[in-house]
C-alpha cells in the first residue's frame, strides 16, 4: 500500500503544558467482543496500520459496536486526549466553496471517509490532513 512519507508530513500530538496525564480504567468485555477485537487488531497489525506501544498514560479503551450485518466495529474515544490538545490554527477550506468547486465533476471521492492510518477522531488531525493535501496539490 502506498503511504505518505513521514518526512513529508506527520501528525504529532501537542499536549498543553501542565496537563494531568490520564489513563482510563480497563473495561471488561465479553468473549465475543474480545474475539472480534483480537481479529481486528491482528488485521491492523499485519497491514502495519498500527503498531504495539507501551504507554502508561493516555490509554483509551476500545469500544466494540455491533453493526447491522452482525459483525463488530472497533471504535476508540479520544475525548480525554482531545481536551488537552491546543487547537491547530492552520486554516481549513470552506466546505461550501469546496462543494461548489467539485460540482462540475462527474466523480467525487471522499478520501477521509475511511481513514487507514491516522485516526480522524483525534483533535487537529483534520488540519494535518489538509496540510498534506495542500502540499500534494501545491502549484
Amino acid at each position: 500500500m502506498l503511504c505518505i512519507n513521514p518526512y513529508f508530513l506527520c501528525h504529532r500530538l501537542s499536549i498543553s503544558l501542565g496537563t494531568r496525564l490520564v489513563s482510563q480504567k480497563k473495561r471488561k468485555l465479553g468473549e465475543e467482543k474480545i474475539t472480534a477485537m483480537r481479529e481486528e487488531t491482528n488485521k491492523l497489525l499485519y497491514v502495519r496500520f498500527i503498531r504495539e506501544v507501551w504507554y502508561p498514560t493516555w490509554l483509551t479503551n476500545v469500544v466494540m459496536v455491533k453493526k447491522t450485518n452482525g459483525k463488530w466495529r472497533m471504535c476508540t474515544n479520544y475525548i480525554n486526549l482531545n481536551k488537552v490538545c491546543p487547537k491547530d490554527p492552520y486554516p481549513l477550506s470552506s466546505i461550501d466553496r469546496l462543494v461548489d468547486g467539485a460540482s462540475r465533476y462527474g466523480l467525487l471521492s471522499f478520501m477521509d471517509d475511511a481513514p487507514l492510518v491516522m485516526s480522524f477522531d483525534l483533535k487537529n488531525v483534520g488540519t494535518t490532513y489538509q496540510q498534506m493535501i495542500d502540499r500534494i496539490f501545491k502549484e
